[in-house]
């Protein structure tokens, strides 16, 4: 069976390194592998994967490091994987355009759907087409991100699973007589208040 794509993993943390390679390989996945940004960048020059999944806070170059890299000189599409969700991350998430944003901890199979979703949104494998510098995220992609955001800001500040932070969201939003959207872009805002 032939790959649905190749990914490139990074983590410092070797333990969540192999569970992700060995679940998507699992989901059908061509994996390459890197504990440091070094590695990462030399891997995907050398093999052009077609997304990379990217933790956030490591040793020497930090995910941000890396994601700045991958879409300035391999116009590659990156996602994250991160223990952190305070103001300062999602603004840099979304800054650089990353095709998604998970919280830890999560089990792989939260993952792969995340993943399955990133490939669809990109055209599925990349294609050798000729450098491009990617566009700026558009309001409504942003718009588009609060209610992943907020469930991931439920799950870090309250230690929930996905489904009960997305439970919660809900029912706040159905308590307060508003869409899911709208009540997931209030408790940002209101995030980004108490940070200021």
């Amino acid at each position: 069976m032939s790959p649905k794509g190749k990914i490139l993993v990074v983590d410092d943390d070797r333990l969540v390194l192999a569970t992700l390679t060995h679940g998507l390989s699992q989901a059908g996945y061509e994996i390459l592998d890197a504990d440091n940004g070094d590695d990462a960048i030399l891997l995907a020059r050398q093999h052009r994967p077609d997304l990379a999944l990217l933790d956030i806070r490591m040793e020497g170059m930090s995910g941000f490091d890396v994601a700045e890299y991958l879409r300035d000189y391999c116009q590659m599409p990156f996602m994250f994987l991160s223990a952190f969700a305070d103001e300062a991350t999602v603004n840099q998430v979304k800054a650089l355009g990353a095709v998604a944003y998970l919280v830890k901890p999560l089990d792989v199979r939260e993952i792969v759907p995340v993943v399955e979703a990133a490939f669809t949104k990109i055209g599925g494998r990349a294609a050798p087409a000729a450098p491009e510098k990617p566009a700026a995220p558009s309001d409504a992609d942003v718009l588009a991100q609060a209610v992943p955001m907020a469930v991931g800001v439920l799950m870090h500040r309250y230690s929930l699973s996905r489904k009960v932070a997305y439970e919660r969201l809900q029912r706040l939003a159905v308590a307060d007589g508003r869409s899911i959207q709208e009540q997931a872009e209030r408790l940002l805002q209101a995030v980004e208040l108490l940070s200021s």
